[in-house]
């Protein structure tokens, strides 16, 4: 089980970071979080690291002329442009101010590049959640596997021993009520509901005054997933925004951004929308495992400065894992 925020250490009284690993009991017989992303990210892989090593074979020495072969290699993992031509001009700086001649000791440079750019723009990718209450608020279009998000990280609250109510805000999307009954059902958790077709922000109004009642740690409230222009998405979202600064100000708040990794570089613009449209806290990244574009995760965080928080690397109900970005960089370049 992971902890997806910061916290105390109830055994050791010790001030821990959220993203570490629990040790428990079932840790030997189920795969840890480094090996599951190596897996997760073998379609990434193969798009990147693998073809860098066949690029640096075929050099026997460093040019520009390899440079450019890198950034094709970048810009087509979707990287991005801006990031890629960033990445390598820090490269050929790199490469210049250590007197490096050896393709073979690229590698490890673009490498070390990459964690510092991601890390330069992001300091924290954990959750914000403490202190309770909190309130989760997740956004994305249709999809992307926002139900299924909202799912798994009630079902990972709940097992880090956090009391939780979802309230679900999509109310335009058909069965998008019912499939999140079915994952509240799923993880053991309350749900909060209205029919089909009523106000989101009313459903979001019941599910704070329901979770002020339970006295519930965390309020993950659902959105509508609708984009048919950035001035509807705005006043729909700005509803729901009043209605929390009315009515749950205290509230700690995380605006998480579901995207689908497999979409790449329409990933990075529908980021763009939403980061003008609300002021989005984090990125819950889907589907990673099924898709060679992973590199859009530099962008997200390089070029628009979003944090990574969770990134889905499996179908399982503990395959959305805390995002940690040397190990992420480790395991595409592994």
């Amino acid at each position: 089980m992971f902890k997806w925020f910061k916290g105390k250490n109830k055994d050791s009284n010790k001030e821990e970071i959220g993203q570490d690993l629990n040790i428990n009991k079932k840790q030997d017989k189920n795969p840890g979080f480094f090996e599951k992303l190596v897996s997760g990210l073998s379609k990434t892989r193969d798009n990147m690291s693998n073809k860098i090593d066949n690029i640096l074979s075929m050099y026997k020495k460093v040019d520009e002329e390899l440079f450019e072969d890198l950034e094709e290699v970048l810009v087509t993992a979707d990287v991005g442009v801006n990031t890629t031509m960033e990445l390598i001009d820090r490269l050929r700086e790199r490469v210049k101010s250590e007197k490096v001649n050896d393709p073979n000791d690229v590698k490890e440079l673009l490498k070390d590049e990459i964690k510092l750019l991601m890390n330069e723009s992001i300091a924290d990718n954990s959750l914000n959640i403490e202190p309770s209450p909190a309130v989760v608020l997740v956004v994305g279009v249709n999809g992307v596997g926002k139900t299924t998000t909202i799912g798994k990280l009630a079902n990972s609250f709940k097992n880090s021993g956090k009391k939780v109510l979802i309230a679900a805000g999509d109310t335009f999307r058909a069965a998008a009520i019912e499939q999140l009954e079915e994952w509240s059902n799923r993880a053991g958790v309350d749900i909060i509901a209205h029919s089909e077709g009523a106000d989101p922000a009313a459903v979001i109004y019941d599910g704070i005054h329901a979770a002020k009642a339970r006295k519930t740690d965390i309020l993950i409230c659902d959105t509508a997933g609708r984009l048919h222009n950035k001035s509807n998405l705005m006043n729909e979202l700005n509803k729901i925004f009043r209605v929390l600064e009315r009515e749950y100000e205290n509230a700690t708040r995380e605006i998480l951004l579901v995207l689908d990794a497999t979409t790449g570089q329409n990933a990075i613009n529908q980021a763009k929308i939403f980061k003008e449209a609300a002021n989005i806290t984090g990125v819950a990244l889907t589907k990673l495992d099924g898709t060679a574009k992973g590199g859009v995760v530099i962008a997200l965080q390089a070029e628009l400065g979003l944090p990574v928080k969770l990134i889905g690397v499996g179908e399982g109900m503990d395959d959305l894992q805390p995002f940690k970005t040397d190990e992420f960089v480790d395991a595409i370049f592994n």
